[in-house]
């Protein structure tokens, strides 16, 4: 009993990261799922909702119900990926509000690290297994370069948003708050709608997150068992493209009407279309806490990383 509840509190812990992952726009809680060793039974636990599971349901079978889709396993990790979302969104928001290079700083660290360590599930590379990791990593620069949407309440427009979103999500390397940002919601949903709780924004995101989770499970559970090196070179690409969002210096370029005046949200906070990234030209003293960030979040990887080599039973 109590090696089951340990293990299931490490389960909501890894949960709680990839939720927490999932509000930073750049960071990709699909990452966490590989680096904590759970991406692929996530995948194949999702797949297994199916028209067995429903039928197990309403017969009343729940064992039964609960067995087929490894429910204990999936509550751990959603309950945990939820309780994140609500409780560090209003942290997340001052923390970019007041220290926005160094959270920048410490999740390129962690996401940097992250390439490697993911790189490592690639057993044979070939060439067409590299050139899928330039792949990925030119889509992920791509993204990275889009011009972001205008916000949109429109019910269908949210549960779209819900579906892309959770498909980025748990996708390594692709962060569904930034796919938020290209789509023009992630304030409204990621920070306004969680931290006042807006259940007319909320519900339909979440029936879009649901349905985008049991469509895209599928896919991914059938090429991973089919091209498992393709698949990671695609995702480590991915990951390695996605540090150019991470990039600590960056000045915002907002978004101007036709007379060069920059437009203004009706909270009076400017509309910003994208980022100008550079490098810092002074060692100053926030540079070299922004460096040491970087490394920390390296290390965090690492460490994660050796915790489960010594774990026996671990999921690679």
């Amino acid at each position: 009993m109590q090696k089951y509840f340990r293990e299931y509190l490490i389960l909501t812990f890894k949960g709680f990261a990839m939720g927490a992952a999932n509000v930073i726009p750049g960071v990709s809680g699909g990452t966490i799922a590989l680096i904590t060793g759970v991406f692929e039974k996530l995948i194949h636990s999702l797949k297994s909702i199916d028209h067995v599971a429903v039928s197990l349901l309403f017969k009343g079978q729940f064992k039964a119900f609960s067995s087929h889709i490894n429910f204990p396993f999936l509550f751990a990790v959603f309950s945990g990926a939820v309780l994140s979302v609500f409780t560090l969104a209003r942290l997340l928001a001052y923390l970019f509000d007041n220290f926005p290079v160094f959270i920048w700083a410490y999740f390129f660290g962690l996401i940097a690290a992250s390439v490697y360590f993911v790189g490592r599930n690639i057993k044979k590379w070939t060439v067409s297994v590299l050139f899928l990791f330039v792949v990925g990593a030119f889509l992920a620069a791509w993204i990275s370069s889009m011009n972001p949407a205008e916000g949109n309440e429109n019910i269908l427009y949210l549960v779209l948003c819900g579906m892309v979103a959770v498909c980025s999500m748990i996708l390594p390397g692709l962060s569904g708050s930034f796919i938020l940002i290209l789509m023009g919601n992630y304030e409204l949903v990621a920070i306004e709608a969680i931290n006042e709780f807006r259940l007319d924004i909320l519900i339909p995101v979440f029936i879009g997150i649901f349905v985008g989770l049991l469509i895209f499970s599928r896919f991914l559970s059938w090429i991973f068992r089919n091209y498992r090196n393709h698949t990671f070179s695609v995702l480590t690409g991915f990951i390695a493209g996605s540090l150019i969002i991470l990039w600590p210096w960056k000045d915002p370029v907002y978004k101007l009407d036709e007379a060069g005046r920059v437009f203004i949200r009706p909270d009076g906070s400017p509309v910003i279309q994208n980022y100008q990234r550079f490098l810092p030209d002074v060692l100053s003293s926030e540079v070299i806490i922004a460096f040491l960030l970087m490394l920390s979040g390296f290390l965090t990887i690492w460490l994660i990383e050796k915790i489960a080599e010594k774990r026996p039973g671990k999921e690679r």
